[in-house]
Order: structure tokens, then sequence, then C-alpha cells
């Protein structure tokens, strides 16, 4: 990581303002996954959205109710996407001050039919952990816009890191949970993560022009658009060393891994097979590669 990147170090549960109307409440839930932690997102002056109440956390639920300042109450709580580390509070949350949990739907809703397939093949999500149990009160559409006292925020369903995960616009600023991050590139692990509709998503928030995007981890993102070029890049650069590596022959996800991600930890390998397999599907999809065999996670790949 840049030094840039490592000087984002709020402290966990001090609301901090980022512009009128919108506030972030660190969680404490460190580590490789979430950096310093997921970002809560209070929008509102009056009647509040709580976005992404976070992992179920004492000190988080405290920490969000200690944030509302007199004459605020929670009118509604969204939730970007069904990982263990943005969903489960809400129900709590909800018990609490009586507001309504909103998303695009429980942790299945989105899935891609290849990722439904492989999910009934027996594949498990791995990396971040699913709330398997995360049930909305409300469901959104996509383009359903969710209004307060204020504020209006559209409903832009973003799949790719996951299939239920929403982006939140808000005029020109966006929040975009895990799906555009500063500090690391997202992970896209199947059956939950979708390669495919990951890419289609970040084009779609590229046609449009941003201010800024705030993410589920890791400080603002003052250059969104070029972001969201870099992701894209990214992707196909990942993808181009994938191709080169089959040019020596047909190999598994875990074995192209180990040839491209040289200088990552061991302990992050697991999450690198799944970034690969992810683009073998994506490239499966587009007839540039096939399985020798079912589309697995164990299946060895060959180029067309």
């Amino acid at each position: 990581m840049t030094p840039e990147i490592l000087e984002f170090d709020p402290t966990p549960g001090q609301p901090e303002a980022l512009s009128p109307g919108l506030r972030r409440v660190l969680a404490t839930n460190p580590s490789p996954m979430t950096f310093r932690g997921t970002n809560t997102y209070l929008v509102g002056t009056r009647e509040i959205a709580v976005i992404d109440p976070g992992p179920d956390s004492d000190a988080h639920l405290e920490a969000i109710l200690a944030a509302l300042e007199p004459g605020q109450s929670i009118s509604h709580i969204l939730v970007t996407h069904a990982h263990v580390d943005h969903s489960p509070l809400a129900a709590r949350l909800s018990q609490r001050c009586g507001a309504d949990i909103w998303a695009f739907g429980d942790a299945l809703a989105g899935r891609s039919a290849v990722m439904q397939e492989l999910a009934a093949q027996g594949l498990a999500g791995g990396g971040e952990g699913v709330d398997a149990s995360f049930r909305p009160d409300h469901t959104l559409a996509d383009g359903e816009l969710v209004m307060g006292d204020g504020w209006q925020l559209e409903t832009l369903h973003t799949p790719g890191h996951f299939g239920n995960h929403v982006s939140f616009a808000w005029n020109d600023i966006c929040l975009t949970g895990d799906h555009v991050m500063g500090w690391a590139s997202s992970l896209v692990s199947p059956p939950d993560g979708d390669l495919t509709d990951f890419m289609a998503s970040c084009h779609r928030l590229n046609a449009r022009q941003w201010s800024v995007f705030h993410a589920g981890h890791g400080a603002p993102i003052t250059e969104p658009n070029a972001r969201l070029d870099w992701l894209i890049d990214h992707r196909l650069g990942r993808e181009a060393e994938i191709l080169a590596a089959l040019q020596d022959g047909p190999a598994r996800a875990y074995d192209l891994a180990c040839r491209i991600y040289t200088e990552t930890p061991t302990a992050l390998m697991g999450a690198a097979t799944r970034n690969v397999f992810a683009h073998l599907v994506d490239l499966t999809g587009k007839n540039i590669v096939s399985p020798q065999g079912p589309l697995e996670s164990e299946a060895v790949f060959e180029r067309l």
C-alpha cells in the first residue's frame, strides 16, 4: 500500500463529517480483508439513513446510536450487501431504533445463472463470509429511490463482488460498498462474486460523472472515474496474464494463481485462486477458454 492509503486511520466509533449531511463511523473490525474496518455512513440531518451497520458488535451498535445528535433519529437502515462485515448488525440496530432494513434482497438475491449452477454443484463462498441469515424488511429494485427528510438516495444494483450488492447515489456522490474501494481491488469470489457482472457494474458506474466515492472500507476516493478506469484496466491486465499463462498448456485456477500472484502472502492465496477462477468463468462465458469437463473450481482450463 502507498503511504497515502496508510494515512487513512480514523478513530473507531468516532463520527467524522465528510460533507454536509454525511458522516462516517468506523467499526472495530480491522483485518487483511477489511483494512481499518467497515465504514458505516450516516446520511441526513434529521431523519438519518444508516448505510452498512457493519458486523455484529456491541461497541459499534452503541457508537452508531451515540452519533445521533439532538433532534435526530434513524429512519432507514440500508445494506449494500450481505457479507458478515456489512449486514449482521442491521437486525439489532433495527430493534433498538425501530427503523426498517432495506436491501436488494437476501444473501442469494442477484446471483447470475452460472453462479447459481456452481452453487448447486456444491461450490461454497470463500473469503469474506456470507451473512446467510440476512433478511431485509424491504427489497430495493434497481433505480428505486429511497427518500427521507432532506435526502434522496438512488439504488444502483452493482453485482460482481456479491450478487445482492447495491451502491447508493446521492447527487454526484456514490456510496459504493465493496464494489469500488481505494485501498484494494474488490474480491470477486464465485459463487457469490461474478466477474462478468463486476465488469458490467464498473462500466455502468463509469458512464456517469461523480465527485467522490465513499467505500465500505478505506478513505474517500476523490477521483472516482479514474479509479473505475484503473479497476477495469487492472482486470483486463489480469485476464491477459491468465491467457498468457495458458499458452504454456492447460492448467487449474490454483496453478495459474501461483504463477501470477508471485508476491502474494500464502494466507491470501485462496482469495487469489478465487479471483483467477472468476476470470476463468468469465472467459468461458466469452468462449475464449474452456474447462476440460464440467465447469468447476478444480477444472483444468485450456485456451480455445
